[in-house]
């Protein structure tokens, strides 16, 4: 759920393997390679939107979905630990959660209508505001700053992850998924932690321009940047389904 995927490690790790490489890295480039990526994974988004509307069956997406699921999952992890083919690898990740946000949003925008393009547009809202409060200094990325928020993202993500566990045991954790007061103020607090990861993406951007990272680095921010949208996507998505349900 997290993004632990920006980190200067990374930027070391890649430079030693491109230094052939005279291009560097520029934030147009990873802004057009981020839109790039948005385009495939509202693609293939649409298409298993429209292949559920066609019947309102879930059964008929579920290859789609776990496909996404495992698949996203793979992928994910080879371009975490090899960053210079984020080219390619990069686009597919899109693509296979795509198939898995657009199968989910389907689902549940049947149950609850517009559920789907309200949390669409609350982020490309929080995308917006926060760009905004990062130019211009509203928040600034400093180490304290970056520590707490990898803290958080980091505890969430055990927390999912234990709840997961827990649930093949037939046990859950209630205010993860149910709508209570509990649970929508968790919500909250997930979704506010979301957004402050856009604000280490942007940092991690510019690092790389500043520091002269290879150009293929682009790719692999646009890949990080794509992995915080995806998580805050769903995570306003639910808490948008808590509210309506209370």
């Amino acid at each position: 759920m997290a993004n632990p995927v920006l980190n200067e490690k990374t930027f070391q790790r890649v430079a030693a393997q491109a230094q052939t490489s005279t291009e560097t890295m520029t934030v147009e480039g990873a802004v057009n390679k981020t839109a790039f990526l948005l385009v495939i994974l509202m693609a293939t988004a649409t298409w298993t939107w429209t292949r559920f509307t066609q019947t309102l069956d879930p059964a008929t997406i579920q290859p789609q979905l776990w496909g996404g699921l495992i698949g996203g999952f793979l992928v994910a992890m080879a371009t975490i630990f090899l960053p210079q083919y984020a080219r390619f690898t990069a686009p597919l990740y899109a693509a296979l959660e795509g198939l898995v946000i657009g199968g989910l949003s389907a689902i549940l925008n049947a149950r609850l209508n517009g559920i789907a393009f309200q949390a669409a547009g609350l982020t490309a809202g929080v995308l917006v505001v926060m760009l905004v409060a990062y130019r211009t200094g509203v928040i600034k990325v400093t180490d304290r700053f970056r520590m707490i928020v990898v803290g958080a993202t980091g505890a969430i993500a055990l927390l999912y992850l234990v709840s997961i566990a827990l649930s093949f045991f037939g046990v859950t954790v209630p205010f993860i998924n149910e709508g209570g007061t509990l649970g929508i103020i968790f919500s909250l607090v997930v979704v506010g932690i979301a957004a402050m990861n856009l604000a280490l993406d942007f940092d991690f951007i510019d690092q790389g321009v500043q520091h002269g990272a290879p150009k293929l680095m682009e790719w692999y921010a646009a890949f990080g940047l794509l992995v915080t949208l995806v998580w805050l996507y769903l995570e306003i998505l639910r808490l948008l389904s808590k509210l309506r349900r209370r």
